[in-house]
C-alpha cells in the first residue's frame, strides 16, 4: 500500500465531502458567535479524533480475509458514488445547502439555550462535542473506514485530518460568506465521481 496514494485519497475525499456538510455549518455558525480560534481548535480536534477512530476501525479489518475486505471496499465506494450521482440527478441545480445550514443552526441553538457567559474552554468543548456527534455515522466516517481498510493507514490518517482542517478553517473564516454560493448539486456530483474513481482504483490495485 502506497503512503502517497492513501494521503491523496484521504485529502481529496474528505475535503470534497465535508465542504458544505453539517459539521461545516456547525463550525461556521459557532464562529459567528464565538472567537474563531477556539471554534477551530474544538472542531478540528473532534474531526481528528473521529478520523483516528475511523482509521483504527478500518485497520481491524486486517483480521479478516483481505480479498473479502477489498471486495467490500470496492462495492462501498462504487455504491456511495452511484447513490450520490443519483441524488445529484434529482436536484434542480439551484440548491445551496440551505437544509444543512438550517439543521446545523437548530443544533447550535439548542446547545446554547440559556447560556450567557462562555469561557475559552467551554467554547472548545462545545465545538468538539457538536462536531463529534454530527460526524459520528456520517458518510465521511464510513468512507474513512473504507479507505483505511484498503490504503496505507498513515497516509489516509494524515490526508483526512488535513482535509478536515482545511474545511474547518474555511468554515470559521468565511463560512457565512460562501454558504449561499455553494452548489449542492455540484458538490454531490463531484463527490459521487470521486467515490467511483476510488472504487475503480481499489479494484485495479487489488484484483
Amino acid at each position: 500500500m502506497n503512503f502517497l496514494t492513501g494521503f491523496t485519497s484521504g485529502l481529496l475525499l474528505i475535503t470534497l465531502s465535508e465542504l458544505g456538510d453539517k459539521t461545516f455549518f456547525i463550525a461556521a455558525i459557532l464562529a459567528m458567535r464565538h472567537p474563531r480560534r477556539w471554534v477551530f481548535i474544538g472542531a478540528t480536534a473532534a474531526l481528528a479524533t473521529m478520523t483516528l477512530l475511523s482509521v483504527g476501525i478500518g485497520q481491524l479489518t486486517s483480521l479478516l480475509p483481505q480479498h473479502y475486505v477489498q471486495a467490500i471496499a470496492v462495492a462501498l465506494f462504487i455504491g456511495f458514488g452511484l447513490k450520490l450521482l443519483y441524488d445529484a440527478s434529482r436536484m434542480s441545480g439551484k440548491e445551496v445547502l440551505d437544509g444543512e445550514q438550517a439543521e446545523a443552526l437548530e443544533v447550535v441553538k439548542q446547545r446554547e439555550q440559556g447560556i450567557v457567559l462562555w469561557s475559552a474552554r467551554a467554547i472548545v468543548m462545545e465545538a468538539f462535542a457538536l462536531t463529534f456527534v454530527a460526524e459520528w455515522g456520517d458518510r465521511t466516517q464510513i468512507a474513512t473506514i473504507t479507505l483505511a481498510s484498503s490504503h496505507h493507514p498513515y497516509g489516509v490518517l494524515l490526508g483526512a485530518i488535513m482535509g478536515h482542517a482545511i474545511c474547518a478553517a474555511i468554515a470559521v473564516a468565511c463560512g457565512k460568506l460562501i454558504a449561499g454560493h455553494i452548489s449542492e448539486r455540484l458538490l454531490t456530483t463531484l463527490g459521487g465521481v470521486l467515490f467511483i474513481v476510488f472504487g475503480i482504483i481499489t479494484a485495479i490495485e487489488n484484483f
